[in-house]
């Protein structure tokens, strides 16, 4: 995201200049390093063939003290979750240059990280885990109650209110994910000196 008065109008724009100088460029996000507003713009960088080493990442605390920093101009982008800025999107305030998700978000006009030939997809996901030892019973009684909070109008309206994208997956094939996960965030912080 960048501020509707940033020279970047396209993300192509703004990958052309982060190539030319990672380091001139700064890139603000909501959470600490290791957190999804700085893993984003790390792993973005490494499918850019860009030393995530020389990416400028500025901190800030939470999605609220970050949109006035995109709206000042305080940063040359933002990479955060686009469901805590569709009000200052649909206004116009703020521009999004691309969304880093599998499938373009409803209400956002703007193409996928895939779309604009940028081999990344990224995800901001929340789970629900218990603790090691957990029996199998109990273990399908809580998959149980989540599936039947997935099949919920609530649940639906949920997802449309913060522009969600639904990816709900349970058991064997969530494990299966967070290993994934695991890899992929270990891999990018160790290249920073992070891990």
């Amino acid at each position: 995201m960048v501020n509707k008065d940033s020279p970047y109008k396209t993300i192509d724009d703004l990958v052309t200049a982060w190539k030319a100088d990672p380091g001139s460029i700064s890139v603000g996000g909501g959470s600490s390093p290791g957190g999804p507003d700085h893993l984003l713009p790390m792993q973005l960088a490494g499918a850019l063939g860009i030393d995530a080493t020389k990416v400028n990442f500025v901190s800030y605390d939470g999605g609220g003290d970050l949109l006035p920093a995109i709206l000042g101009n305080k940063v040359g982008f933002a990479a955060s979750g686009a469901g805590e800025y569709l009000k200052q999107i649909e206004s116009g305030a703020v521009r999004v240059l691309a969304t880093s998700g599998e499938k373009r978000l409803d209400g956002v006009d703007a193409p996928t990280l895939k779309e604009s030939n940028i081999d990344l997809v990224f995800t901001n996901w929340r789970g629900i885990v218990a603790p090691p030892g957990i029996t199998d019973a109990d273990k399908a009684k809580l998959i149980a109650a989540l599936e039947k909070m997935h099949g919920t109008a609530a649940w639906k309206e949920a997802l449309k209110t913060n522009s969600w994208s639904d990816a709900f997956i349970t058991g064997a094939e969530f494990e299966s994910f967070l290993a994934e996960q695991d890899k992929r965030v270990a891999d990018v912080l160790t290249k920073l000196g992070l891990a």
